[in-house]
């Protein structure tokens, strides 16, 4: 009988676990913070992005990062909050391709 009150006991707290889990989880988010990691990367290697252009898509994403964390702060992550951090991985991407294909590039 306590085997079978235990065994119900954990498998209650790992599905509550799983349950918050699920609803912070922010796979895409992380998946193209990455993405555009190495993109950034990718663009200094090659030298088509500046110091300075480097330095300004990186506080981008750092900015996307704290909002990915202010957004899973409150235990969920909304719809609309999903929704503005898609629009804002959008738009530094946008950011990007925009800065590794200007004129500028660096000085070697």
């Amino acid at each position: 009988m306590k085997r079978i009150i235990f065994t119900s006991a954990f498998v209650a707290c790992m599905a509550i676990s799983y349950i918050s889990n699920a609803q912070t989880a922010t796979p895409r988010v992380t998946k193209r913070q990455v993405n555009q990691q190495e993109r950034i990367a990718g663009g200094v290697k090659s030298g088509e992005l500046t110091a300075r252009e480097t330095k300004h898509l990186e506080t981008r994403e750092a900015k996307l990062q704290q909002n990915k964390k202010e957004a899973k702060a409150d235990g969920v992550v909304t719809g609309q909050e999903k929704r503005q951090l898609k629009r804002g991985e959008n738009r530094n991407s946008r950011a990007i391709k925009r800065q590794k294909h200007d004129a500028q590039q660096q000085q070697r």
